[in-house]
């Protein structure tokens, strides 16, 4: 499959600024194992870490089933409590399914579960198991679109542009050197979709390169975002070969 960024399936790039505001990145399967460490410290610190990159497409997702933001805020917290006291992570069993998927399946359980409701508000009310911008996820939830999609579909759409965001820090990043920087910040803008008319003149006029140099540096900026998308998205699959399908998904979540 090609390696470039393009929707060979028709449905609309999100925009640069929707990769910008959700912080939702892949997660090594190492990483998840870890948190059924032994080591107590370990398994704490590991879980953290999953936390910090998961939360906010969590919350937008209790939010979105009808809880108010302080709720949200407290279920939020007490799902990672009940994750980090009920050893529920040691079941995490990579060979049956998606880390995201487990994920938003036990959250699901969790809201289902009266009792562990109870607890949860219980639990979070006034404490942080771990730090939280709940400012920053209750705006990226007020500017959703009020649309019918389900919190199900919705959230593997948060997935999405987070996986996307993911590659295009690391992308940032490769280009961070001074001579590549001007590079970078003309082309994002033309990364992930159809540029408009008479940008690749703005764009070369900018840089002080021809029309035909911006064109190729716009490919081949193109194409490393779509090596270190599949990247990405191999940390979270079992096999090299499901990238591909997972690929399909991503797009799919944000048609």
């Amino acid at each position: 499959m090609n390696t470039s960024i393009q929707n060979t399936q028709g449905a609309k790039n999100p925009r640069i600024s929707d990769l910008n505001r959700i912080s939702f990145a892949t997660t090594k399967w190492s990483m998840v194992m870890a948190v059924g460490n032994s080591d107590a410290a370990k398994s704490a610190t590991a879980l953290e870490e999953l936390c910090r990159r998961y939360w906010p497409p969590l919350y937008m997702y209790i939010r979105r089933k009808g809880y108010d933001r302080h709720a949200a805020e407290d279920l939020t917290q007490g799902f990672f409590a009940h994750l980090l006291d009920s050893g529920v992570m040691t079941r995490v069993d990579r060979s049956k399914g998606r880390f995201r998927s487990f994920m938003i399946g036990t959250l699901k359980n969790f809201l289902l579960n009266e009792n562990d409701r109870n607890n949860a508000l219980k639990r979070g009310g006034g404490m942080q198991i771990i730090p939280l911008d709940e400012t920053l996820a209750e705006s990226i939830y007020q500017d959703s679109p009020a649309d019918s999609v389900t919190p199900e579909k919705q959230f593997d759409r948060d997935w999405a542009l987070g996986v996307m965001r993911a590659a295009l820090e690391r992308l940032k990043s490769e280009y961070s050197t001074v001579k590549k920087r001007d590079l970078f910040c003309v082309l994002e803008t033309g990364l992930t979709g159809e540029t408009e008319t008479g940008w690749l003149h703005q764009a070369s006029s900018r840089l002080g390169m021809t029309e035909a140099t911006v064109r190729v540096a716009l490919h081949r900026l193109r194409r490393r975002y779509g090596d270190l998308l599949r990247d990405e998205i191999s940390q979270t699959v079992l096999d090299e070969a499901d990238i591909d399908d997972e690929i399909r998904l991503m797009f799919s979540a944000l048609g």
